[in-house]
Order: C-alpha cells, then sequence, then structure tokens
C-alpha cells in the first residue's frame, strides 16, 4: 500500500506545467509514494488550513512545504522565519518537513557525482549563487572546485545596481540579509516565475558560466539570453525546462533523486523538490521530528545520479586546449615582432624568449565528428622554450608555465590539455602536470603511435614491400614512451625488431616484456644503431636528443624508410638529401572530420594536424574528459582504443610528408627506381655512399664554425636589443590575450 504525501507549494495549481501534477505515484527507496500536491499561492492561511486537516487524517504520511522554509540559511548564520512556529504547530502527530534536512546533503553529493560524470564541468568556472539563501550544499560542494563564486542575494532581495557580491564580502552580509528576510512572504523569499515588478542588473548573469539555486527565481530575474550556461537547481517541471532552453542554457543539472512510477529514473531531470524527497524519507522513518543524520542511512542505500541534461544538443560543444612551442630557434623568428631579431645570435635569442609567460594564440573552431555530430574547439597556446631550453632548465620551469596554460583553459571553457612537441616529454611526460592540474592532461602518445606504424606501413608497401611480416625493423629510443609501445606493435607485425636505446638494464626488460607477450618474436637489443642500420627495411626514431646524430643515415640499405617521430628531428633536411633512395617521412599527420580552422599557422596544411593534437580533438569528440597518454609507459590497449576512435570519428591519414612537403607518387616511383638500381649494383651503391660521407662530413665541419661563431658573440652585444624586443613582445601579448578575452564572442564569452 502507498504511503501518502501532502506536497504544499507556492505556486498556483491553475497554472499549466508551472505546478506538480495533482497526484502521481513513485516508487522510492523500495517503496510505493502516492503525492498529493496542492498550490496555495503562498498564503500562510490556506497553508495552515491544509496541514491541520491532514495531520488529523490517518492516510497521510508525512507533509512536505515546498518554498515555506521554517529556518533560513547562509553558512554558519540561521534564523528562523516569523512564520515558523505558526507552521510546526499546525502538525501535532504527522511528520511535516521542508527539505532542510537532506537539501544540503543531496547538493553536495550531486556536484561530486556530476563531476565524476563529467570531470572538469564545474572547475574555475564562474559561479553564481542565486541565490545562496538555503543553498549551503551547492555552495560548499562549488567551492571545492572554483573560488569564482559570487552572490546573486543582494540583487534579488535589495536589487543593487552593483555586480553580485562576493564569498568573503557576502559571509559578512548574511546576519543582515537574514534580518530583512526572516519576516517577508515566503513567495518574496523564494520568487516564483514571473515578470519582476523591477528589473535586475544582467552583469552578474553575464558574468557567470554556471548559475545555481532556485530555478523559479532564476527565471525571474535572469535576462532572456543566458546562452552555453549551465543552470543547477533541485528540481525543474517540463515549464522550467522548456523557458532554460528558450534562453539558450545549455545544460541543467538537478541535484534531487529523479524519482517516477518505477523508482529511479535515470537521464531525466528531478521533478520533485527536496520537501518531498525529504518527507517520503520522513514517512519510512515514521518519526515526527527527523534530523538530517536520521536520513544518512537512507541516503547510503541511494545508488543514483544527478540529472544532467543537455538542452541545446545540436549546439553542444566540447572545449580542449592544446600547447605548442618553437622546435628549434629559427622557428621563433615566424613571430611577426621577432622576425626583425634574425641578425642576432639565434642562441641568445632562444635563451631569452624562453622566459617569456604562456601565449595564448588562437581559438580553433569547426572540428565535428563524422559519426555523432558532436562537435569540439580548442585553444592554442604556446611556451618560448625550444626543446634545448626545456632540457636546460629544471623541469619545473615548464611545469610551472603548463599549469599556468591549463588554469587559464579551464576558465574559458576546456575540459582537457594536450601537450604537443617536447611538453610531452620533459620531466615525467606529463604525470605531474596531470597530477597538480584541475583538468585533465594527455601527450597525444598513443595516437602518434597508431598514426606512425600505418604511415611507415604505407610508405614501405608504396616502395615495394610484398611481405611485410619478413621485413626487418629498427626502433631508435625503443624504451621512451611512444618507442616502447611501437616496439611492442611492431613486434607483432614483423619478422624481426632491433631497439636501440642507451640504457641497457631498460632495453633487457624491454625484450623480455615483448618476448613473453609475442612469442617467436625476434628482438634484437642494442645501445647504438650503427651495427644494424644497413639491414633496416623501416627505422622509426623516437629520442630526445640534441646536438647529436642519432642515425647515419649513409649506411641505410637503398630504399630503406625512416620514419621520424621526434621533435625537433632527429635528421635534418640536408642529411636526407644525401641519400635519395631513401624515405624520410614525419609521423603521421591528421586530416580531421569538419572543417576545422586553427586560427594560426601551425606549419601544417589546411585541416591537417600533428598526431597529438589530434589525440586530444578525438577524445574531447568521444567527451573522454581524462589523463589518457601520459608518463613513460602507454598502454598498449589505449593506443588500439585511440585508433578504433580515430575511425569512428572520421579522422583520415593525411598524405606522407618529408620536411615540411607531401611526398607525391611521382617522388615515390623515383625514389624506388633509384633503390632498385643501387640494389641491383652494389659498386654503385658503394659510390653512392662514399659520395654522402664526404658531404656529410663537410656540413658538420659548416655546422660546428657556425655554432662556434654564434656562441663568440659578447651578451652586451644582445642585450639591450632583446630587452626591447621582449619588451615590445610582451605588449603585444598582452594585447593578444585582452583581444582572446573581448573575444569571448558569444562563444568564448558562454563558454565562461
Amino acid at each position: 500500500m502507498s504511503k501518502q504525501i501532502l506536497h504544499l507549494h507556492l505556486g498556483k495549481d491553475s497554472t499549466p506545467g508551472e505546478a506538480p501534477p495533482v497526484e502521481t505515484t513513485v516508487r522510492f527507496l523500495g517503496e510505493s509514494f502516492t503525492i498529493r500536491s496542492v498550490g496555495t499561492g503562498g498564503d500562510i492561511d490556506t497553508a495552515d488550513r491544509l496541514i491541520r486537516a491532514a495531520d488529523v487524517d490517518p492516510q497521510v504520511d508525512a507533509i512536505a512545504l515546498d518554498g515555506f522554509a521554517t529556518q533560513l540559511r547562509v553558512g554558519r548564520d540561521r534564523i528562523q522565519h516569523i512564520y515558523a512556529e505558526h507552521l510546526e504547530a499546525a502538525s501535532i502527530d504527522t511528520p511535516l518537513v521542508t527539505g532542510q534536512g537532506v537539501r544540503g546533503a543531496f547538493e553536495r553529493w550531486a556536484i561530486r557525482l556530476a563531476n565524476d560524470a563529467e570531470p572538469g564541468i564545474f572547475t574555475r568556472k564562474h559561479v553564481l549563487l542565486a541565490p545562496g539563501l538555503n543553498h549551503n550544499g551547492l555552495a560548499d560542494g562549488l567551492a571545492a572546485f572554483t573560488e569564482q563564486r559570487r552572490y546573486a542575494d543582494p540583487l534579488f532581495y535589495w536589487n543593487l545596481p552593483s555586480p553580485a557580491t562576493g564569498e568573503a564580502a557576502f559571509r559578512q552580509l548574511a546576519p543582515r540579509l537574514l534580518d530583512v528576510v526572516h519576516d517577508k512572504p515566503f513567495r518574496r523569499i523564494f520568487p516564483q516565475a514571473g515578470a519582476p515588478g523591477q528589473e535586475r542588473s544582467e552583469a552578474p548573469f553575464d558574468w557567470a558560466q554556471v548559475i545555481a539555486g532556485d530555478i523559479p527565481a532564476i527565471r525571474r530575474y535572469a535576462p532572456a539570453v543566458l546562452k552555453e550556461k549551465i543552470v543547477i537547481g533541485e528540481c525543474a517541471t517540463p515549464a522550467d525546462e522548456a523557458d532554460l532552453r528558450r534562453r539558450g542554457v545549455a545544460t541543467l543539472i538537478t541535484t534531487m533523486p529523479p524519482i517516477g512510477p518505477y523508482g529511479l529514473d535515470p537521464g531525466q531531470p528531478a521533478r520533485r523538490p527536496a520537501a518531498v524527497i525529504e518527507a517520503c524519507m520522513a514517512a519510512l522513518l515514521g518519526k515526527r521530528r527527523a534530523k538530517e543524520n536520521d536520513y544518512l542511512n537512507l541516503l547510503a542505500d541511494l545508488d543514483w545520479r544527478p540529472a544532467i541534461v543537455t538542452l541545446q544538443p545540436e549546439a553542444k560543444v566540447n572545449r580542449f586546449a592544446f600547447v605548442i612551442h618553437p622546435l628549434s630557434a629559427r622557428y621563433i623568428f615566424n613571430h611577426p615582432l621577432l622576425r626583425y631579431f634574425g641578425w642576432l645570435p639565434h642562441g641568445w635569442v632562444e635563451w631569452a624568449v624562453a622566459y617569456l609567460p604562456p601565449m595564448y594564440l588562437s581559438r580553433i573552431r569547426g572540428i565535428q565528428s563524422e559519426a555523432t555530430g558532436q562537435k569540439a574547439e580548442g585553444y592554442l597556446y604556446s611556451l618560448g622554450a625550444t626543446p634545448r631550453q626545456m632540457m636546460q632548465h629544471d623541469p619545473s620551469f615548464t611545469y610551472k608555465r603548463l599549469l599556468q596554460i591549463a588554469r587559464d583553459a579551464e576558465e574559458r571553457g576546456a575540459r582537457l590539455v594536450g601537450l604537443g612537441a617536447f611538453t610531452s616529454i620533459v620531466g615525467d611526460a606529463g604525470v605531474t602536470v596531470a597530477h597538480h592540474a584541475d583538468i585533465p592532461i594527455t601527450s597525444g602518445n598513443s595516437l602518434t603511435v597508431a598514426a606512425t606504424l600505418e604511415t611507415a606501413k604505407q610508405a614501405v608497401i608504396k616502395l615495394g614491400a610484398t611481405d611485410l611480416t619478413k621485413g626487418n625493423a629498427m626502433v631508435i629510443g625503443a624504451t621512451g614512451s611512444i618507442g616502447s609501445v611501437c616496439s611492442r606493435l611492431l613486434a607483432q607485425a614483423l619478422g624481426a625488431v632491433t631497439l636501440v636505446a642507451p640504457r641497457p638494464e631498460r632495453l633487457i626488460a624491454l625484450k623480455q616484456q615483448i618476448e613473453e607477450e609475442t612469442p617467436g618474436s625476434q628482438v634484437t637489443i642494442a645501445t647504438t644503431p650503427d651495427d644494424y642500420v644497413a639491414d633496416m627495411d623501416v627505422i622509426v626514431t623516437t629520442t630526445s636528443a640534441f646536438n647529436q646524430r642519432v642515425i647515419d643515415i649513409v649506411k641505410c640499405k637503398p630504399g630503406a624508410v625512416i620514419c621520424d617521430v621526434a621533435r625537433p628531428p632527429d635528421i635534418e633536411e640536408w642529411e636526407a638529401a644525401l641519400r635519395p633512395d631513401v624515405l624520410v617521412i614525419e609521423s603521421g599527420e591528421i586530416l580531421l572530420p569538419g572543417d576545422p580552422d586553427f586560427g594560426f599557422d601551425i606549419g601544417l596544411p589546411p585541416k591537417t594536424a600533428y598526431a597529438c593534437l589530434s589525440e586530444t580533438a578525438l577524445l574531447t569528440l568521444e567527451g573522454r574528459f581524462e589523463d589518457y597518454s601520459i608518463g613513460r609507459e602507454l598502454e598498449l590497449e589505449k593506443v588500439k582504443e585511440i585508433y578504433r576512435l580515430f575511425k569512428k570519428h572520421g579522422l583520415r591519414l593525411a598524405g606522407m610528408r618529408s620536411f615540411d612537403k607531401y611526398v607525391t607518387d611521382a617522388d615515390l616511383q623515383a625514389r624506388r627506381r633509384l633503390a632498385d638500381e643501387l640494389r641491383a649494383d652494389p659498386a654503385k651503391f658503394r659510390q653512392v655512399q662514399a659520395e654522402a660521407r664526404r658531404k656529410l662530413e663537410e656540413g658538420d665541419r659548416q655546422l660546428a664554425q657556425k655554432d662556434a661563431k654564434s656562441a663568440s658573440q659578447p651578451r652586451w652585444q644582445v642585450a639591450i636589443p632583446l630587452a626591447v624586443g621582449g619588451l615590445a613582445l610582451g605588449l603585444a601579448l598582452f594585447g593578444r590575450r585582452a583581444e582572446g578575452a573581448q573575444q569571448t564572442d558569444a562563444g568564448d564569452a558562454s563558454a565562461r
């Protein structure tokens, strides 16, 4: 037999869509409850009469006063409403509750569960408590994720023209606020949806990314446009939902359990307020005066999730951030303000620019999944340091700047940060940054591995290979994050794999791991590649070496393919030109789905992105906001998973590229013909190698002379120009950042 709940609310029963159904039956905590809802219009006499009648009705198990708050609370301050004793005295035997016993616990719990479901959804967001009165649970729950909190109470109750009050000021204001409202009509304290008597300032709502409190009050006082905001309330009627959708609200979160006729109704917004939920619990407990502690065990038995409802599915955009940096000193002069300093010793400019703060470059737009239609946008940032400078500083030098980017990206609405190029290598490969950042981090290395191997496979086939299982492959930097997974996958696909890395103990461990997971594999290990290069069909280089030759291209066999994953690259263009029969390609670049626009020249053709950036965008399309490819040990299953997602969302490999140029079919045919000639004529091959050796040594001498000349330049000759240039660049970057903040056009601002 159903337990009977009388639900008295401030609304009017005659308002279509605004008032709850007169009578419904729900299941909650294993019991059936019949809820009879009656509108009072906020009239105390009407409420008193209905309470007294219910108290003597043996069929009524509990009475829920929705909006009739007998106690008003802000933080630690609290006060009894002037009518509290009158209302409580109207019920002698039947439990009479207002929701205060469970509201705080559910609000804290809901915020935590919502963040678990969508990590970062509240992190560093601008939160407007509307109002903060009687919503300590919301305030405390959101405080765990952001310090940017303001209160709309002064705006609601006094119509102050200034922006909403900050946390500290509001706490001081709380006693005065409670003194003012404790004798006001309940419909004045908890405003209902409708037109306000006086318009309120729109500024606090424009500032906010998240608006949390009472949905009827928000509907009454908020502006007509709330584009891409998140609204949090304890429950929402169909009319609430429709109104917020019309205003452009992106996401609605309700903090009460969504109870329905058959139990919890996952995915649907809660329709019943805290007072009704507490009344159901009070009916189960059978206590006249139950307290919050009495409800805890019942709360612990609940397995639920707060509803997170997307109100604008066609416009929902997931956001990420990505970090790049100059790969070498010559890239620094691509900046419009630094190109005039190219006459200075590059080493000194490289040193100075490394100390610049992180730079916001542009907004990435237009990425859209072919499978789901999900859209993704990104924020592109850059560090000033080259890999050489990152290596010369303690890792904390780079960590500090990456954490600055993570904080700024969170404020803009990003849910994931990708570490590009050397930022994914320095220190512990993203682990420390992920630990200290409040936003998930990925290096993009999983997709880099998948794209690299697929590109290398296509290259070998186009150069004439017929049976890949009989090929020989080498991985230089085999014990690194990318190299180890490449080694394991190559061992599964090819006949023999040679692993090269400087530390023998790591090589031995990797060899044993591969032989255990791929029985029958032929694994050779070495600390230098020289003795084995001549036999390799495919060479993958993944090192982080500087000022040293990783591989002697002169020794390569005719028609070998070298896939250079390292950033900066292990092989210079002038070196590769010494062996025109050998194909040196970059790690696989990706064509992103949709019509992507990076807003900045990242050095690739339109719609084309590096694999590390593409992984960040791909995880964003999938809604996987989690630490993914971090640390020195990539997970093989994650590489396979990211490749499945790659195909699911319509990403594609771009054409093979070699030193920023696409490799054409004609070029491949020419290399293949030359390789066939050299294989057939060993004497000619030795001549080619001898000439390549001579040019290699001459090139090394010229580079050594240039470096010596640059190092001899006195510091005082460059200090003043660099100081002036740094000041100009700093001012420009400040202006760019301000411009970026203003470009919070409806898109950027709404993301905030």
